[in-house]
């Protein structure tokens, strides 16, 4: 019978059990935010995180794993939907499947190193989260290879491959499988879907642009244009609004690529109302500095 281990840390604890190699994490409970798994336990290295041994512990912000953890099983971090960050030993041997699947929050994976955090760019931190959370392209969380030229380019050809992938694809299965399953079996709302996973992506890896040939640029910025206010389809705008209404990186890319003008900046202040102060505010002055119009009443009702 394999030995079982308990390890209490501050507003959570985590249960081990023995194995060849050392400790594997198996189950993790109570309510912190930050759960930092330890390199040893009663003098013995932690080097496995079991299956499911983190399955769906939404209340986790950040995980941080040691340099000491060799192997980690399916599903082991899957449906912890608030988890935002996680740390990863680059020393990885084995790594599960579907290990982060539905962790909807997830925006940075960092590495661990010989105790060091790995020092890439931010970049490769935020494309590291998108490969397996929107991308879902588990290959690229080859940690060793991250950031590398090549690991870059086989990111852009995934996300190339998602863009140019057509709006229905998947909506057939959808339909068979039901709502229970997939949501809601309504067209427009599944082609919204796609559009919205496609704005994004592009707007993922605009703003996090290192090794971002000039074609795909290009590409991905005429995709958001296409999708603004006052087109066929205001995927942009919507993702904006809904979703990146306090970030003002993303209001700084939606601007700068022209995706507010002349002929829907009305429309887009009008959609913020007065629910949005801040955003408005910003997009008044954009108004008026880079489109040449004041609004004196409108500054004041502010």
């Amino acid at each position: 019978m394999k030995k079982e281990y308990e390890y209490q840390g501050e507003g959570y604890y985590l249960k081990l059990h023995e194995a060849e190699d050392g400790l594997w994490v198996t189950a993790c409970g109570g309510r912190a935010s930050l759960v930092q798994v330890p390199e040893t336990v009663k003098g013995r290295q932690v080097t496995g995180i079991a299956k499911k041994a983190f399955l769906s512990r939404k209340h986790i912000r950040e995980l941080i794993l040691p340099s000491t953890i060799k192997k980690i099983e399916d599903w082991a971090f899957a449906y912890c939907s608030r988890l935002e960050k996680i740390t990863l030993p680059g020393g990885i041997t084995e790594l599960g499947k579907a290990v982060l699947a539905n962790a909807d929050s997830l925006q940075k994976i960092n590495c661990v190193q010989n105790d060091k955090l790995h020092q890439w760019s931010e970049d490769v931190a935020y494309l590291l989260a998108g490969a397996v959370k929107d991308l879902e392209a588990y290959y690229l969380l080859d940690l060793p290879a991250a950031g590398s030229k090549e690991w870059f380019a086989k990111w852009d050809a995934r996300l190339l491959a998602v863009m140019e992938e057509d709006d229905n694809e998947g909506y057939l299965k959808q339909v068979l499988c039901g709502e229970e399953d997939y949501g809601s079996t309504d067209l427009e709302a599944f082609l919204s879907g796609k559009r919205k996973k496609k704005v994004r992506l592009s707007m993922l890896r605009l703003q996090h642009s290192e090794v971002l040939l000039e074609e795909v640029r290009v590409y991905l910025s005429r995709y958001l244009q296409k999708h603004t206010k006052g087109c066929e389809q205001e995927e942009t705008w919507q993702v904006l609004l809904q979703e990146r209404s306090f970030d003002k990186e993303s209001w700084d890319l939606f601007l700068d690529l022209g995706c507010a003008n002349g002929e829907n900046m009305e429309g887009l202040l009008g959609d913020m109302g007065e629910n949005y102060p801040e955003m408005k505010a910003y997009f008044l002055r954009y108004k008026a500095e880079k489109l040449g119009y004041k609004d004196f009443f409108a500054g004041l009702e502010l």
